[in-house]
């Protein structure tokens, strides 16, 4: 009998970022407002019952002491990086995105130095990283153009993990009426996925308090140079959204990872139970995804809480 679990797999766990490492464990951050913690699993499902570890505290009423949201941890190299958006309590001009390395071969061991701040053109949140035929890219939502828009999808080369070469280019604004909603049009939090000779850049569109916060997604040919705005083809419509009749709204700011034994991908992000509810029940959930006859990702629908779930191959028996 195939062994089974149900969403959400972590409560009040808003900007889920799930890693995968080669060592078999699963690496898991999200937002946690005034520290940073680190959690390691065995298990994907089980995440929450990991051994969890506060990686970084800020010293008290210092610079990007506040407000620490959305941190990713990568493995680039022989070392680790951990990249999350702060400020010191001010508005959205003062936000950056910082960055902490670790050179232990294990990320819960050892000390976190700070390497500083990406030197973005322009403020922004939710930083993270692509690799891409041996050159390292960074990609963030840059502020800057209000009243249009909240924020935007910018991508810019790195001359080194916690450094930004100068200039970036914009890659997505929120021009659509489906990333209009909740009062503010915006696009944020990219992630990359790959498969199929294509670069998936998948992002949140609209309000993040909004019940219709939804993935969007841009496509690039692999052999194409990502710095090219015109490589990128943008989704028309929505890729992932709130599913209605099973009580899951708000789909968004997710990662991808894969199963245990790797035949599998699956996409974690969080979620709303309701229409109108406080941000503070954003929880963690993950699913299973597949692939259509022309190569791009059929994410499907969001799944209710009292639906039984597959775990993922090679996780139960």
């Amino acid at each position: 009998m195939t062994a089974t679990f149900r969403n959400p797999i972590v409560e009040r766990a808003a900007d889920p970022w799930m890693f995968k490492h080669s060592d078999g464990f699963y690496y898991f951050m999200s937002t946690q407002a005034g520290r940073l913690e680190l959690t390691k699993s065995a298990t994907l499902t089980g995440v929450a019952g990991g051994a969890k570890k506060t990686v970084w505290v800020p010293e008290e009423g210092g610079p990007y002491s506040r407000n620490l949201w959305a941190p990713e941890i990568h493995r680039l190299g022989d070392k680790w990086y951990i990249y999350f958006t702060a400020n010191d309590g001010g508005g959205d001009d003062t936000r950056r995105i910082c960055v902490l390395e670790n050179g232990e071969a294990d990320p819960t061991e050892g000390e976190w130095s700070w390497k500083g701040v990406v030197g973005t053109p322009v403020p922004g949140l939710d930083g993270t990283v692509m690799m891409h035929k041996g050159r390292l890219y960074f990609l963030y939502a840059g502020y800057g153009h209000y009243p249009d828009y909240g924020s935007a999808i910018y991508i810019a080369r790195m001359s080194d993990p916690w450094t930004a070469e100068s200039g970036h280019v914009l890659l997505s604004a929120p021009t659509l009426p489906w990333e209009k909603q909740g009062g503010m049009a915006i696009n944020e939090g990219p992630v990359v996925l790959r498969r199929n000779g294509r670069v998936f850049l998948v992002y949140s569109a609209s309000t993040t308090w909004s019940e219709d916060y939804c993935l969007g997604m841009l496509t690039m040919p692999e052999d194409a140079d990502p710095m090219e705005a015109s490589a990128w083809e943008k989704s028309p419509v929505p890729v992932f959204r709130k599913n209605v009749s099973e009580g899951v709204f708000a789909t968004g700011h997710n990662s991808f990872t894969v199963s245990p034994d790797g035949r599998e991908d699956w996409i974690v992000f969080h979620a709303l139970p309701g229409p109108a509810t406080e941000l503070e029940s954003r929880a963690t959930r993950a699913q299973r995804f597949g692939w259509r006859p022309d190569g791009t990702p059929d994410f499907g629908k969001p799944f209710g809480d009292s639906r039984d779930l597959d775990v993922p191959s090679g996780e139960g028996g």
